[in-house]
């Protein structure tokens, strides 16, 4: 269900084809590199056209097929990522490799190292592909190569593992035998005994667009990944093919009693619209995309509260705890990341009633609350001022 972001990219498209008048690009040429890209990969342009498609043909039959053929073009550019195979599995591939080295220095460091003693603390090292694509397009605008973004390679690894060697020196003793004139005797020697902590900590590569990227920047990075770059046939194995392409996520007819609620109403009405939206860290608003606490932070500015940008423990303390939910509350999790505050709400969603929430997950989407892993996390329900 990309219908409301494939929009966004059709309007995206608009401006950059504005943009495009000012800089001289013509029209054709980008029509022959979107054809051309059809053809070479049509699967992974099926999606987008569909979503494209829908959207214009509910709109006036007044449009011209010109119109019409500019924005499915300009629509699927938008979103479909500029770089050639090559150059994308190479960057990959690059990526993987300085990965693999970090991991080989971690497993040979022992027997490299000189220390008595060794502790380490070591988060899994892994990324995903299209997150990594999609940061290096949005980055990087316009077509690039594997050479043009070898240092943006190598700056995005240094933010995203976070290595420390931290070495501590005791001084402790140890019991020798001496012989002097009266015979053999025993002394406490000190010496300096060594221990070394080595702490990795992966910061979670989808994590840092928001910290080195601009507006319009973490724009291009949401479109990127809300249509995988059009190219879903490029990383098959990556975990957002399934919730993103072949599973995206459904809609949910609310009963209707519940819909007597005006501001509940309001609220699922404005909330809806995002359905399928991108899961983007510290994303508040449909140009950038949402992260949970932005997801709702935007929909209640939009229907009549002011919090500004709030934080999912923010939005926790706006509410007034309750015990009994009801179509319209905020529900709160606990430990659902490792946050600097372990202890305080890591997430939340807004209740539809019947055991059911509609939250920034990844992506935007309905989520049933009783699974095993939201029960495990529920913390509290709030409600609204």
């Amino acid at each position: 269900q990309k219908r409301q972001y494939a929009k966004q990219a059709r309007e995206a498209a608009k401006q950059g084809a504005s943009a495009a008048e000012k800089t001289a690009v013509s029209a054709e040429k980008l029509a022959e590199k979107v054809a051309g890209f059809v053809k070479r990969h049509p699967g992974g342009v099926v999606i987008t056209l569909a979503c494209l498609l829908l959207l214009f043909t509910v709109q006036s039959c007044a449009s011209s097929l010109v119109t019409l053929g500019n924005g499915i073009i300009g629509g699927i550019g938008a979103s479909t990522y500029p770089a050639q195979d090559g150059d994308m599995l190479g960057a990959e591939a690059a990526y993987c490799a300085l990965e693999a080295e970090l991991q080989h220095y971690l497993d040979t460091y022992t027997s490299t190292h000189d220390y008595d003693e060794y502790h380490f603390d070591l988060d899994d090292i892994e990324h995903d592909p299209y997150v990594l694509i999609s940061m290096l397009s949005a980055l990087h605008e316009g077509e690039w190569t594997l050479e043009e973004v070898r240092g943006t390679i190598q700056t995005i690894f240094d933010r995203q593992y976070i290595l420390a060697e931290n070495v501590v020196v005791e001084v402790r003793y140890r019991t020798e035998t001496r012989t002097g004139p009266d015979g053999p005797y025993t002394v406490r020697v000190p010496y300096n005994y060594y221990i070394c902590t080595v702490t990795l900590k992966n910061e979670d590569l989808s994590h840092l667009p928001i910290y080195i990227m601009g507006g319009e920047q973490l724009s291009r990075y949401a479109l990127y990944m809300a249509a995988l770059g059009n190219r879903p046939d490029l990383f098959p194995n990556s975990g957002y093919v399934d919730k993103y392409i072949t599973n995206p996520p459904q809609p949910y007819d609310v009963p209707e009693q519940y819909l007597s609620d005006p501001d509940f109403a309001a609220l699922l009405t404005e909330a809806e619209k995002y359905l399928g939206y991108p899961y983007v860290w510290g994303g508040s608003s449909p140009a950038t995309s949402f992260d949970c606490s932005g997801f709702l932070s935007y929909v209640l500015n939009q229907c009549g509260w002011d919090v500004g940008r709030l934080g999912a423990q923010g939005l926790y303390n706006y509410c007034t705890p309750v015990s009994s939910p009801r179509p319209g509350d905020l529900v709160f999790f606990r430990y659902t990341y490792d946050a600097p505050n372990p202890d305080g709400v890591t997430h939340c969603g807004l209740y539809v009633g019947d055991g059911m929430m509609l939250h920034c997950g990844d992506p935007v989407q309905f989520t049933s609350l009783n699974t095993s892993y939201w029960q495990s996390h529920f913390y509290a329900w709030g409600r609204l001022p």
